[in-house]
């Protein structure tokens, strides 16, 4: 059983792709079933406990893959029954249903059990349950000391996370062959539990991953406040947001951050000051990243400043505010490196209604802009024009509090303006911004989390010494 961390995740029709793939190559239906049959076997002896196990079986190959599950619990000297939703449909599972060779049960009639194993419906799925599965679907993982998912909850759309009808919390999910973008995509993500992958032999490919736990640098023994990293932040209507972003960089790695717009000077001390109608410190070719949009503003006022950043060929994070006053075409012609962080309502302002999955409208909305997108929410996905994906599933529902988005624009361009690629600098930037959450728990604000960032830092630093 692998974690999530850094895994490749895979649709419904790239996931039947490397399953082709593999018949193609001199497998069969029945060798992948006996392969995914053994693993969830293997992996539910070792979470079971002493516990005794009741498999649900559906009609299809998910079905099959829970007959060959239980056979091998059997084997292994487990306690289990089996219940099934109808009879199997297609040699394989017929075969799978064969090789249990003991008593079925009907759902509907079957009691509970200490450990649940759903192995009704998975990869692929398109409809909700028929209410009576539902129900008894239900009242069996409501009893169940442990319940375990199999490749994903049924009542779960593998593609986009939909719940397509009522679907039960799952303690553990074991996903076949390679996460699929419902393991982290919400509301499915919050029903699946603790998500391990099976790995079975398949060989895969694709661009979209989870992300994982960072390996950051620490500064080289020759570093100085600008090779670390200056980040420049564009000071708004609203003062606070940019200071929070500004805060945010500083703590998450930034050897220099100036507050761009802001003369009069406050605490942190360390936190630079310059006017912007004085001198042009966006035109400063020590500035590694440059963060326009928290509390900006939507007036002539803000327009002009977004006009001056856009001018600028500095890298740019651009959030909040100025996501409302472009337009796709007008990133893709300025160029350069852009990092776009929008929440939904900010994605709809600027690229219109999200079509499809997030992963597919981030991918698409990236593409088209020419830019670097991270579009966050209750889950995050992090894109690239060149379809390159991050899908990060869990985060704090804490985050939902005013300021939370500028530190983590702040976190962004502070890893952004340390150099390195553009995608892996804003999926470093969301990590901290989670791992920060995590540390501080429960009722914190948007203040707390740009302080947070140092030690979520520290604890992924790795020495280096050139």
């Amino acid at each position: 059983m692998t974690p999530l961390d850094g895994t490749i995740v895979l649709d419904a029709a790239a996931m039947r792709a490397a399953e082709q793939a593999a018949i193609a190559a001199g497998d069969s239906v029945e060798a992948l079933m006996q392969r995914a049959g053994r693993a969830v076997g293997d992996a539910v002896h070792r979470l079971a406990g002493a516990h005794a196990v009741l498999v649900v079986c559906g009609p299809g190959n998910n079905g099959g893959d829970g007959y060959l599950a239980a056979a091998r619990l059997r084997a292994l000297g487990r306690t289990v029954r089996v219940a099934a939703a109808g009879e199997p449909r297609g040699a394989a599972a017929i075969a799978a249903r064969g090789a249990w060779g003991g008593a079925v049960e009907p759902l509907a009639a079957a009691k509970p059990a200490p450990v649940l194993v759903d192995s009704l419906y998975g990869t692929g799925l398109s409809r909700a349950l028929a209410a009576a599965e539902a129900a008894a679907l239900a009242k069996l993982a409501g009893a169940a000391t442990l319940a375990i998912a199999v490749d994903l909850p049924s009542g779960v759309a593998s593609d986009d996370g939909a719940l397509l009808g009522a679907v039960p919390r799952y303690h553990v999910t074991l996903a076949l062959g390679a996460a699929k973008p419902a393991h982290l995509l919400q509301p499915a993500a919050a029903h699946c539990g603790a998500v391990r992958v099976l790995r079975l032999d398949l060989a895969l490919s694709g661009d979209a991953r989870a992300l994982a736990a960072q390996n950051l640098a620490a500064p080289r023994v020759d570093s100085h406040k600008f090779s670390r990293g200056m980040v420049a932040v564009v000071k708004g209507r609203m003062a606070g947001a940019g200071e929070l972003a500004a805060r945010a960089a500083m703590r998450a790695g930034a050897g220099y951050v100036a507050l761009l717009g802001a003369t009069i000077p406050q605490s942190p001390h360390a936190l630079v000051r310059r006017s912007l109608e004085r001198d042009d410190p966006l035109a400063d070719p020590r500035v590694g990243a440059l963060v326009v949009g928290p509390g900006l503003g939507r007036d002539d006022h803000a327009r002009a400043l977004l006009e001056r950043a856009l001018a600028s060929d500095r890298a740019l994070l651009i959030d909040g505010d100025a996501l409302h006053l472009l337009t796709p075409e007008r990133l893709r012609a300025r160029g350069g490196t852009i990092v776009l962080t929008p929440h939904a309502g900010e994605f709809a302002a600027l690229f219109g209604t999200a079509r499809g999955s997030k992963l597919t409208a981030a991918r698409a909305a990236a593409e088209r802009a020419g830019a670097i997108l991270v579009y966050k929410g209750p889950d995050t996905v992090i894109a690239a024009p060149s379809g390159r994906a991050w899908l990060a599933g869990e985060a704090s529902s804490w985050l939902s509090t005013a300021g939370s988005g500028d530190v983590l624009a702040g976190a962004i361009a502070a890893r952004l303006a340390a150099g390195g690629d553009p995608l892996d600098a804003a999926a470093a930037g969301v990590w901290l911004h989670t791992a920060a959450a995590r540390r501080l728990g429960a009722g914190f604000v948007a203040d707390d989390l740009a302080e947070a960032l140092a030690p979520a830092l520290a604890a992924v630093i790795r020495e280096t010494r050139a």
